[in-house]
């Protein structure tokens, strides 16, 4: 079985009963492996911020969930350690180096990031990259 790196979209449909979500809480209660870069703390953070801020949450509801997140079996790569990688990888791609750090992280493993990003997957799915992404809702299109 290839490497899976969840990103924050994919893990936010679990925290959040987004669509993608049954996938996603299926591979971590799973006995595999399954990796992140530390941006996806910080990302998942902020989601909960902004949910938060628009009363979709209370503020202890919002600290218990992040608290749950690090709690989570993640093995954590280090962000800074994917940055020159990353930012390759987004100069070639065009996206973001948030998203390219999730990329490089498993083009490093040689797996697949794990993505409920629909424009994410949609983007690589046509390059060389392709291989490194799985989309949440299943094939690209």
């Amino acid at each position: 079985m290839k490497p899976i790196v969840l990103d924050a979209s994919a893990l936010g449909a679990v925290l959040f009963q987004e669509p993608g979500a049954q996938r996603v809480r299926s591979l971590l209660v799973s006995r595999r492996t399954v990796s992140a870069p530390g941006l996806i703390y910080t990302e998942i953070g902020n989601v909960t911020w902004k949910r938060t801020r628009r009363g979709e949450l209370e503020p202890g509801e919002a600290v218990e969930l992040m608290q749950d997140v690090l709690r989570l079996p993640l093995s954590v790569t280090p962000t800074g350690d994917l940055c020159p990688d990353a930012l390759r990888l987004a100069l070639m791609t065009g996206r973001t180096v948030y998203d390219a750090i999730y990329l490089a992280l498993a083009v490093r493993l040689r797996g697949r990031v794990l993505t409920s990003d629909r424009r994410l997957a949609n983007a690589l799915a046509g390059g060389p990259l392709k291989r490194y992404v799985a989309w949440t809702g299943g094939a690209t299109t």
